[in-house]
C-alpha cells in the first residue's frame, strides 16, 4: 500500500451511532478506574483498622495507586502513539483485574499497598488511552456533548463506589474484600466490549521504545512522590531522607530530559511544551489535581470520624459534590458543542473551584449537612467545568499525531498533582491531629491520633474521647482545603492566559489522514495507517 493509498483508506467521520458503539467499551472501562478508587473512599477507614495499619498506611493505600497511576501514564500515551490502541486498552484491564484479585485477597496492608499499585498501572492506562481514542474518532467540536456523557459515567461511578463500597463493609456476610471484586466483572466485560465494537487503525511504523527514558521518568517521579508520602511521618522534612530522596529524583529528571532531548521517540516530546496551550493546561492539571485530590480524598474520614457517620452514610453524604460536577460537565460539553466556546468554562471553573475550597477550609465538627451539601456541591460545579476541558483545549491545539503524547502529558501532571497533594496534606492531617489531641490529652493524645499510630476506631473510644478526636479531625480536615486553595486560584491564574482558538470539525483520524496527505505532497514518508480489529 502506498502512502497516498493510505491515506485515502483512513476512517471517514463516524455517525452518532457508530461513535455510541464504539464508546460502549470505552465507558465500562472508565467505570472501572472510577470504581477502583471511589469504592474503597468509605470502606478505608475500617479496612486499615482490620489489618492494623496507621494513618500513614491510610495515605499509602491511596497514594500507591496514584503514584503507579501517574508514573506510567506518559508510557502508555506514548505507546498509543505508535501500536494498537485497543490492544493496549484491554491489556490496561487485565492488569486492573490482577491487582483487584490481590487487593481482595490480601491478609496484610503490604500486599493491599502491592495490590493497588497492579490497580495504579491499569488505572494509568485507562486514564491516558480513553481519552485519546475519544479524540481519535470524535472531531473536538462535536467531543463537547460526549465528554457529557463520560462526565456522567464518571459521577455515576463516584456515586456508587462509595454507597456500595459503604454498603458492603456495613453488610456482615460481604464485608470490605468486595470492594475490590466488585470491579472484576466489570473490566472484564469492558475487554469483550472492546473486542466487540471499537475499531481503529493503527499506524504501523518503524520505532524503538525509549526503555531508558521510561525507566528515568518513573524512577525520577517514585522518589520525588515516596519523599512527599513519607516526610514528616517516617522522617522529617529536614533529614538525610529527604536529601537523598529529592536530590536523586532530581537527578534522574535531569537525565530524564537529556535523554528525551536525544532520543527519536520519545515518552514525553519535550518540543510538545513550545505550544502554548499545552503547557498552561499541563500546570493547570497539576494545580487541579493538587486542589481536588488533595482536598476531597479525606472526605470520607471527616465524615465518619469528625461526624460520627456509618460507611453507608458516608458514601450519601458525597452526593452533592457529584452531582454538581455532572450537572456542570454535562450542560458545558453541550453548550461548548453547540457553540465553540469553551475557554469561558474554565475560567468559570477556576473561580468556582477556589470558591468552594475556600468555604469547604471553614468546616469542623459541628457544620451542619445543608451547608456542607452546598459547599461541596459548589467544589463539584467548578471540578466539572475544569477537567474536561482542559484536556479538550490541549487536544484541539496539536498534531494529531501528537494526540497520545499530549493527553497523557495532562492526565500525568494531574495525576501527579493529586498523589503529591494527598500526600503532602495526609502529612498535615496527621501532624494536625497529633498536635490537636496533645493540647487535650498530652502524650496520651499521640497514642490516639498521631501520625505514626492507628487510626482510631470511633466505635470502641468512650464517649469523652470520642469528642475529642471528632474535634481533632473535624479541624485538621478544614486546614486540609485552607492549604489546597491556593492551588486553585493559581489555576485559574494559568486558565486565564490560554488563548481560545475555534475548535477542529475534524476527528483524530481525520487529520491524521490530512497529515499523511500533506507529508505526500511535501515529498517526506508518512505512516501507513493500517486497519486493526
Amino acid at each position: 500500500m502506498t502512502a497516498t493509498e493510505a491515506s485515502d483508506q483512513a476512517p471517514t467521520s463516524m455517525n452518532n451511532r457508530q461513535i455510541l458503539q464504539a464508546m460502549s467499551g470505552l465507558m465500562a472501562g472508565m467505570f472501572v478506574a472510577i470504581l477502583a478508587g471511589t469504592v474503597v473512599a468509605n470502606a478505608l477507614p475500617r479496612i486499615i483498622a482490620d489489618l492494623g495499619g496507621s494513618q500513614s498506611a491510610y495515605t499509602w493505600v491511596v497514594t500507591s495507586e496514584l503514584l503507579a497511576m501517574t508514573a506510567t501514564v506518559p508510557l502508555w500515551g506514548k505507546l498509543s502513539d505508535l501500536y494498537n490502541k485497543k490492544l493496549l486498552l484491554q491489556l490496561s484491564l487485565g492488569m486492573f483485574v490482577v491487582g483487584s484479585l490481590l487487593a481482595g485477597f490480601s491478609q496484610g496492608i503490604e500486599l493491599l499497598i502491592f495490590s493497588r499499585v497492579m490497580q495504579g498501572i491499569g488505572a494509568g492506562g485507562l486514564t491516558a488511552l480513553a481519552q485519546v481514542v475519544m479524540a481519535a474518532i470524535i472531531p473536538p467540536r462535536r467531543l463537547g456533548k460526549y465528554a457529557g456523557i463520560f462526565g456522567a459515567v464518571f459521577a455515576v461511578g463516584t456515586v456508587a463506589g462509595p454507597l456500595v463500597g459503604g454498603v458492603m463493609v456495613d453488610t456482615s456476610w460481604l464485608g470490605w474484600r468486595w470492594c475490590f471484586f466488585i470491579g472484576v466483572p466489570f473490566a472484564l466485560l469492558a475487554i469483550a466490549l472492546l473486542q466487540r465494537t471499537l475499531h481503529l487503525p493503527t499506524v504501523r511504523r518503524d520505532v524503538k521504545i525509549d526503555y531508558l527514558g521510561a525507566f528515568l521518568i518513573v524512577a525520577g517521579v517514585s522518589a520525588i512522590l515516596i519523599w512527599t508520602s513519607l516526610a514528616g511521618n517516617q522522617f522529617d522534612w529536614a533529614s538525610w531522607q529527604t536529601a537523598a530522596l529529592t536530590g536523586g529524583g532530581a537527578l534522574l529528571l535531569v537525565a530524564a530530559v537529556s535523554v528525551e532531548a536525544r532520543v527519536p521517540e520519545p515518552i514525553i516530546p519535550l518540543d510538545i511544551f513550545r505550544n502554548r496551550t499545552v503547557t498552561l493546561t499541563t500546570i493547570a492539571s497539576l494545580l487541579v489535581g493538587v486542589a481536588m485530590f488533595g482536598g476531597t480524598v479525606f472526605l470520607s474520614q471527616y465524615f465518619q470520624i469528625a461526624l460520627g457517620k456509618s460507611p453507608t452514610v458516608a458514601g450519601l453524604m458525597g452526593l452533592p459534590m457529584i452531582l454538581g460536577l455532572l450537572v456542570a460537565s454535562t450542560i458545558a460539553g453541550q453548550i461548548i458543542s453547540a457553540t465553540g466556546k469553551w475557554k469561558i468554562y474554565l475560567v468559570a471553573g477556576g473561580i468556582i473551584m477556589t470558591a468552594g475550597l475556600a468555604l469547604l477550609a471553614t468546616i469542623d465538627a459541628n457544620t451542619g449537612f445543608g451547608l456542607l451539601s452546598l459547599y461541596m456541591a459548589i467544589l463539584g460545579v467548578g471540578v466539572g467545568l475544569l477537567m474536561q476541558n482542559l484536556v479538550l483545549a490541549a487536544q484541539n491545539d496539536v498534531p494529531a499525531a501528537e494526540l497520545g503524547a499530549a493527553t497523557s502529558v495532562l492526565s500525568f501532571f494531574r495525576s501527579m498533582g493529586g498523589t503529591i497533594g494527598t500526600s503532602v496534606l495526609g502529612a498535615i492531617l496527621a501532624n494536625r491531629v497529633a498536635s490537636e489531641m496533645a493540647k487535650s490529652l498530652g502524650t496520651e493524645g499521640e497514642a490516639a491520633g498521631g501520625s505514626s499510630h492507628a487510626v482510631p476506631d470511633m466505635t470502641t473510644l468512650p464517649a469523652p474521647m470520642r469528642e475529642i478526636v471528632e474535634n481533632a479531625y473535624g479541624l485538621a480536615t478544614a486546614e486540609l482545603f485552607l492549604v489546597a486553595t491556593p492551588f486553585a486560584a493559581l489555576a485559574l491564574l494559568a486558565v486565564v492566559f490560554i488563548k481560545e482558538k475555534p475548535l477542529k470539525t475534524t476527528s483524530g483520524m481525520e487529520r491524521l489522514a490530512e497529515e499523511a496527505k500533506q507529508a505526500v505532497a511535501d515529498g517526506d514518508k508518512p505512516s501507513s495507517p493500517t486497519p486493526v480489529s
